[in-house]
């Protein structure tokens, strides 16, 4: 489902009163520009981190951690940024802000911001492991794609939350299926479009754009463009699997045919990805355990 001129308009104007989450943290902000600076170095980045003890720590617990998997302690800021490298440190940067945006609370009786945190970080990391399976070194954009990919639905709450709400309560009915089609009656646009919008004032790269705003139908998208919403349409399917959803999830729990045809995925490999998730799902949770 596309977004159209006017819901596009009206993602747009919603932004417009969104409040502190229009604007990533300044360090966060930093962080991204620097990384994506070509000239910049690790040194560089082991300055900017430095000056924010809490994201220093947050740091050298995700290096030490089952996640990366990475051989012996690291005790040091400067060690860990070279070992996990410029793109980690920038996704464990917006990962840290983000989870203090999904806070919210019980919107409605089937829909709770905290269970949207959850769904993130496991997409996240069934994304990482997606990325890998099919062998797209990936790793780190697949994960940070997973955690932001509904991040349009917290656009929603701030700025509607009695038509959020509405939506969850509609979604699943014969005229409105889906959760997107009651945004679209209730809200004027969907989470895809609201977070096409967000995305792109937070200045996020156009591949991870795609992926917030196509996840559900990633093969709309130019084949030059797709393979992130690809990856993390697949990851949203597995997630939703796994957690048993029927809100904030997938709208399906068969991957899409086309998008396992891109990906070169084969019906064993997906088995394979689900027997792996619950672990993925244990590290990933264990890293921002107490962030949100």
């Amino acid at each position: 489902m596309p977004p159209t001129d006017t819901s596009q308009s009206i993602a747009e104007q919603a932004l417009e009163r969104v409040g502190h989450l229009g604007t990533l943290p300044q360090m966060t902000m930093r962080i991204i520009s620097l990384v994506e600076d070509p000239e910049s170095t690790a040194g560089d980045l082991h300055d900017v981190v430095a000056s924010d003890p809490v994201l220093g720590t947050r740091i050298l617990k995700v290096v030490n951690s089952a996640f990366y998997g990475l051989s012996g302690e690291v005790s040091t800021l400067q060690r860990a940024i070279v070992l996990l490298g410029l793109n980690a440190v920038k996704n464990i940067a917006i990962a840290a802000s983000l989870s203090k945006l999904f806070r919210g609370g019980k919107v409605c009786p089937n829909f709770d911001a905290r269970q949207l945190w959850s769904h993130a970080v496991v997409t996240g990391a069934a994304g990482r492991l997606v990325s890998r399976k099919a062998g797209l070194h990936l790793d780190e954009e697949a994960f940070l794609a997973g955690l932001v990919h509904n991040v349009g639905i917290l656009v929603e709450i701030q700025t509607n939350r009695e038509g959020f709400a509405e939506a969850v309560r509609h979604s699943g009915q014969t005229d409105t299926p889906t959760l997107r089609l009651a945004e679209s009656r209730h809200l004027g646009a969907d989470h895809e479009a609201f977070g096409d919008a967000l995305s792109r004032k937070w200045r996020f790269p156009q591949t991870l754009v795609m992926a917030c705003g196509h996840h559900h139908e990633p093969w709309v998208l130019p084949s030059e463009a797709n393979r992130l919403a690809m990856i993390t349409h697949t990851a949203d399917v597995l997630a939703t699997c796994l957690l048993d959803e029927n809100c904030c999830g997938a709208e399906t729990d068969e991957i899409n045919p086309q998008v396992l045809d891109a990906l070169k995925l084969t019906q064993p490999m997906v088995d394979e990805l689900m027997s792996e998730l619950p672990k993925a799902r244990e590290e990933a949770s264990a890293l921002f355990a107490d962030a949100a």
